[in-house]
């Protein structure tokens, strides 16, 4: 018996619409802070200082977007940009203190938030294995993607 992917892809892309919506709604409710704010902060909090590109490719965004929405985070004074000693032609972004403090408090709701809703569901183990097929599956498209890039 084949597996049927056409729903296997619905119900992944149903599941991350879910998760965005309600790790969006309570980001915004506890903090006026959207998800799609969140997530640059979230690589610029792992990375240290970066580059815009830096958080267009961690984010899979063209880096014009990603930096319009640093342009908004900076402008809400949560991160700022400093010049790049190692290239004088990008910046590099920090979060400023009201960033940090922000997206510390942030954090904690939305690690809650995940445990609540995708944590709980399963046992650790079954998590782990999910989360290895999601990284196989990324790869797996990746190497079609360079695939037909080549072709």
């Amino acid at each position: 018996m084949v597996p049927d992917v056409r729903r296997i892809f619905g119900d992944v892309v149903l599941l991350e619409i879910e998760l965005w919506n309600a790790l969006d709604a309570r980001l915004r409710r506890d903090f006026e802070l959207p998800l799609n704010h969140f997530e640059p902060m979230r690589v610029m909090d792992r990375l240290g200082p970066c580059r815009v590109y830096d958080i267009a490719s961690e984010l899979g965004i063209t880096t014009g977007g990603a930096s319009k929405l640093v342009d908004r985070i900076e402008a809400n004074g949560l991160c700022r940009r400093r010049p790049n000693p190692e290239d004088r032609r990008s910046s590099l972004l920090e979060l400023t203190a009201a960033g940090r403090a922000l997206f510390e408090k942030a954090a904690a709701v939305f690690d809650e938030e995940l445990e609540r809703r995708i944590g709980s569901a399963l046992p650790e183990r079954t998590l782990e294995q999910f989360g290895s097929m999601l990284a196989r599956l990324r790869s797996a498209g990746k190497g079609v993607k360079a695939a037909d890039q080549t072709a």
